[in-house]
């Protein structure tokens, strides 16, 4: 059974930084890609940020571009997502997400089959 465990997130004043962490379990990490999105109240769920498992492709919302980093650790099974120069426009709750079967990052909501319980990121102005 496939998991995933998220830790980080809170509260932060503009122009600061987070860190949103992703522990994945229960299946091999070839072909898979992972990613995190973002929910805002009162709006949809939008993409923020991708990386394939295997060769470590990236892509970005625009919104974030130059601002977040995507990375992974192969050892610790475990995604990040750096974010720096935080904006209260960024405030949402966070999610990590996996599919398998990928050769590119997906950025839409729909590609992603698991998810984690997502964290609450608030950033004050």
């Amino acid at each position: 059974q496939v998991q995933l465990v998220e830790s980080g997130g809170g509260l932060v004043q503009a122009g600061g930084s987070l860190r949103l962490s992703c522990r994945v379990s229960g299946r091999a990490f070839s072909r898979s890609a992972m990613g995190w999105l973002r929910q805002a109240p009162g709006k949809e769920r939008d993409f923020v940020a991708a990386i394939t498992w295997n060769d470590g492709v990236t892509v970005y919302a625009d919104s974030v571009k130059g601002r977040f980093t995507i990375s992974k650790d192969n050892l610790r099974s475990t995604v990040y997502l750096q974010m720096n120069s935080l904006k209260p426009e960024d405030t949402a709750v966070y999610y990590c997400a996996a599919y398998w079967g990928a050769v590119i990052p997906r950025t839409g909501t729909d590609d992603y089959d698991y998810w984690g319980q997502g964290s609450q990121v608030t950033v004050s102005s």
